[in-house]
């Protein structure tokens, strides 16, 4: 079976940063890197990655510190570390943090592909795990929903969160605040998790208008400038219009308004 994903590379060593890519390139693999926490981070923040190399020590910011700012944005990522000065109890701090391994340099060539390859094949099961386990859970509330209809008159779901919580409705969609997924209509969509919370904040705040800056402030809990907030909102809400859009060129659900932000018509 070939193995393919998407990889970042975090590392202020330009020739290792360069080599490795191009050894993750030629083996067939999407790669992209960054010099330095702080840009590995904003790239992380706007896309999925499958496998993220990161280096420890950085003299902006180390890599335990970018580790645990990437895990919040990318739960589902693995993510290893790698650093020239063997230290066990950095080794233990970050498997405590999140990190799936830790690599001493210097990297061998073989080395990496081979633990890419496992790592990678590791990861689409995984994600294959989280698809079954997000339908057997969206079928038993189904299930469970049926059961409660056959109990007692249902009571009607207004718009807003009903009486626990989980659902919040906004007209035809619904957001699964346990398993983070959409349903629109009966078709049950898979967003990824930051992309998941920028809908949210637009189901919100439906129909008003959102800015960029408010948008990733809610969504992603940090403060932008705005041309990095326009950024990051015009990937989330690609990822978004392409899930839930009858045609994402000519959107009818999210609305661009033009130099302010977006904002959510689902009613």
């Amino acid at each position: 079976m070939t193995v393919t994903g998407r990889i970042l590379i975090i590392d202020d060593e330009a020739v290792l940063r360069q080599t490795l890519t191009r050894i993750l390139q030629t083996a067939g693999y999407e790669v992209t890197s960054a010099a330095s926490a702080s840009e590995g981070i904003a790239y992380a923040s706007s896309q999925q990655f499958d496998l993220i190399y990161l280096d420890i020590r950085m003299p902006e910011m180390s890599g335990l510190e970018a580790l645990k700012i990437i895990r919040q944005n990318s739960p589902f990522s693995f993510v290893v570390l790698f650093t020239a000065q063997p230290d066990l109890t950095s080794a233990l701090q970050a498997i405590r943090d999140g990190a799936t391994d830790y690599l001493l340099k210097p990297l061998k060539p073989q080395l990496i592909l081979d633990r890419t390859q496992a790592l990678l094949a590791r990861q689409e099961k995984e994600r294959h795990k989280r698809s079954i386990q997000s339908r057997i859970e969206a079928l038993q509330a189904e299930l469970a929903n049926l059961e409660n209809d056959k109990a007692s008159p249902a009571a009607p779901m207004v718009n807003g969160a009903d009486a626990d919580e989980r659902f919040f409705v906004r007209g035809k969609l619904t957001l699964d605040l346990h398993t983070r997924r959409v349903l629109l209509g009966h078709n049950i969509i898979d967003l990824p998790p930051t992309s998941f919370d920028y809908l949210l904040v637009l189901a919100r705040h439906a129909p008003q208008i959102v800015d960029y800056q408010t948008l990733v402030a809610e969504a992603q809990g940090y403060q932008a400038d705005l041309r990095e907030a326009q950024e990051l909102v015009k990937w989330h809400v690609h990822h978004i219009r392409r899930a839930i859009e009858p045609k994402a060129s000519r959107p009818t659900y999210l609305i661009n308004v033009r130099g302010t932000g977006y904002r959510l018509v689902a009613d």
